[in-house]
């Protein structure tokens, strides 16, 4: 079994009455060391009368949920009942004297391909609990994933057709440049300078000499199947980025880029658009946080492409 694999059986969740939404709480189908990451936290935001489902997947960091919950808030005021998904060590997934989200800046492409997928699985898992509830529509199930999220829900696109369009936002692929040169990423470079990893990545200058001279290219030409981007990827950091998922997300995607985005650098944002196949981008005047601002904007934006026939 491929590590993106897990086996679909039937969840065993509570339900309860959190401020203005809804949580569903069940175990995650795989192992972790964390008692706090034993569980799967949804938020979900019903409205009275469902028109359809989106996943909704948060940025990195537990600041940034509150905010962005908005988007769930606006969604359900249009009959999109909203699955927030908090991804592991988020929240009160949060492992104690961790900040949100830690584990996941490394320079081990062993921890981190571990993680990533584990990731996926909670939202696949999700999807599983959805699909159950009686009013669920198999047609109109759509993800929004925002930055971190967008990475994720990249490679859930890829992995799960169940899933019929999705909202990729201030999002992007090919790790050179977002370990290398994301300001949030410093952690990750001061690790490889320290100590590099068991593939002997230390730097920039390496990871392009041995493993990224044309990541873009290399996942184009080799990767034909989901299994080879585990069977043929030269080391497994390539097993968790978005630009080896991106060709296989035959879906619609509405892709939401910030002009002034610095937090997600521009060549990774090009990356991944550039190998998405049925992709349209919508440019926001906006860096990465600031976003926000526009919030109305998008929301319309999104809600036109949902609806869009």
């Amino acid at each position: 079994m491929y590590l993106y694999q897990y086996k679909k059986n039937t969840i065993k969740y509570e339900k309860y009455n959190e401020n203005d939404y809804i949580v569903l709480k069940f175990p995650v189908n795989y192992s972790t060391h964390y008692e706090e990451n034993k569980n799967v936290y949804v938020h979900l935001f019903e409205p009275y009368k469902i028109h359809g489902d989106i996943i909704f997947l948060h940025g990195i960091g537990n600041n940034n949920i509150p905010y962005l919950e908005w988007y769930a808030r606006f969604f359900k005021t249009q009959g999109y009942r909203t699955s927030v998904v908090i991804l592991p060590y988020h929240l009160k997934r949060t492992p104690k004297g961790m900040n949100g989200g830690d584990p996941f800046y490394s320079a081990d492409p062993d921890k981190c391909v571990i993680e990533f997928h584990n990731a996926v699985k909670d939202v696949r898992r999700t999807i599983d609990l959805i699909e159950s509830f009686n009013d669920f529509n198999k047609n109109n199930l759509s993800l929004f994933g925002v930055s971190f999220g967008g990475i994720i829900g990249t490679m859930t696109l890829a992995l799960d057709k169940r899933i019929k369009k999705g909202v990729l936002m201030i999002t992007g692929g090919n790790w050179r440049w977002i370990n290398f040169h994301s300001p949030y990423t410093y952690k990750v470079r001061e690790e490889y300078k320290a100590k590099g990893n068991a593939y002997g990545c230390n730097s920039e200058e390496f990871c392009i000499n041995h493993f990224r001279k044309d990541p873009v290219n290399f996942v184009s030409k080799n990767f034909q199947r989901i299994d080879d981007i585990f069977d043929k990827a030269p080391i497994p950091c390539y097993s968790y980025d978005p630009i080896s998922f991106a060709k296989f997300v035959n879906q619609p995607i509405l892709f939401i880029r910030g002009i002034f985005d610095k937090i997600i650098p521009k060549e990774a944002t090009d990356d991944l658009i550039s190998l998405l196949p049925n992709v349209s981008v919508q440019k926001i005047p906006t860096g990465h946080k600031s976003s926000i601002l526009f919030k109305r904007l998008v929301g319309k934006k999104i809600l036109n492409f949902l609806q869009k026939k």
